[in-house]
């Protein structure tokens, strides 16, 4: 199909004719979290980038991007509620019994993320999902 073609089914479809990648204004490095001072909209479109700026900001960057190159949907990821080091309350529960203890995270974690934490009082080393809130759910 020509651009003619395509210009005519965007037009019948109600679709806008161009197209729109973003991109950052300056560097932007890994864990940082864009703000909409970051970013700018280019003409051009490439597969797979971010098209609409609400899309990308508040997110965390996985890899540093460089200004005027594409943010790829890869690139981006929700914000990180748990930093390595940081103390972190460990649920578990299984029937009737609840036990909550006190953690260190080994690693950073997103929400839903499986992550090692050790156990502060046992200096066990254990596996927990993130939660929301930024607390482990431990299971088995």
């Amino acid at each position: 199909m020509n651009k003619a073609g395509i210009l005519m089914l965007a037009m019948a479809f109600g679709v806008p004719s161009f197209a729109q990648s973003v991109v950052p204004i300056r560097a932007i490095r890994a864990e940082q979290v864009v703000r909409p001072s970051d970013i700018s909209a280019a003409r051009d479109s490439w597969p797979g980038a971010i098209s609409q700026l609400e899309d990308a900001i508040g997110r965390e960057a996985r890899v540093t991007l460089y200004p005027g190159r594409p943010i790829l949907q890869g690139d981006l990821a929700e914000r990180a509620v748990v930093d390595r080091n940081q103390i972190v309350l460990l649920n578990y529960s299984t029937g009737g019994l609840a036990i909550i203890a006190e953690g260190r995270a080994l690693s950073r974690g997103r929400p839903g993320e499986r992550i090692r934490a050790m156990n502060v009082a046992s200096r066990m080393t254990i596996w927990g999902t993130v939660q929301a809130d930024g607390t482990l759910e431990v299971s088995q």
